[in-house]
């Protein structure tokens, strides 16, 4: 195996987000449009399923961060969906409120949201550059 191979990324495995509560960022998520692919209460930890790949949010306790973004800057992570304006609807309804209303960028849409710990996650569409979309 060459240096290069050794190195090359393949992928994403998990994006790592911490929580001050397991079930209640469970909760959270899942009222989001996340489903629960396993749970390992023991470790402190939960997988959420994003799309039909294995890798997805990584929940992870941490003890005493409260309902408070962590004391670190918070990325953004943005996942695709079909239609970012009327996934923001969909938030509404399950009591999962947007940042802000529906920002249109360069490919399509983009409707963000945050934990109660701070993590934001977006949900973008290609819409406007359908060629770059994903397709089932």
């Amino acid at each position: 195996m060459s240096d290069k191979e050794s190195y090359e990324l393949l992928g994403f495995d998990n994006v790592l987000f911490p929580v001050g509560d397991l079930d209640e960022a469970v909760d959270f998520y899942q009222r989001a449009g996340f489903a629960l692919g396993f749970r390992l209460d023991e470790a402190g930890i939960a997988i959420l399923k994003v799309g039909k790949e294995t890798p997805g949010v990584l929940l992870r306790l941490e003890e005493g961060l409260g309902h408070r973004p962590p004391p670190w800057g918070s990325p953004r992570v943005w996942l695709e969906v079909r239609d970012a304006r009327s996934t923001a609807d969909a938030l509404k309804a399950a009591d999962v409120q947007p940042l802000d209303a529906p920002l249109s960028v360069s490919t399509g849409w983009t409707v963000e949201f945050a934990d109660p710990w701070g993590n934001v996650i977006g949900f973008t569409d290609y819409s406007k550059r359908p060629e770059l979309a994903r397709v089932d």
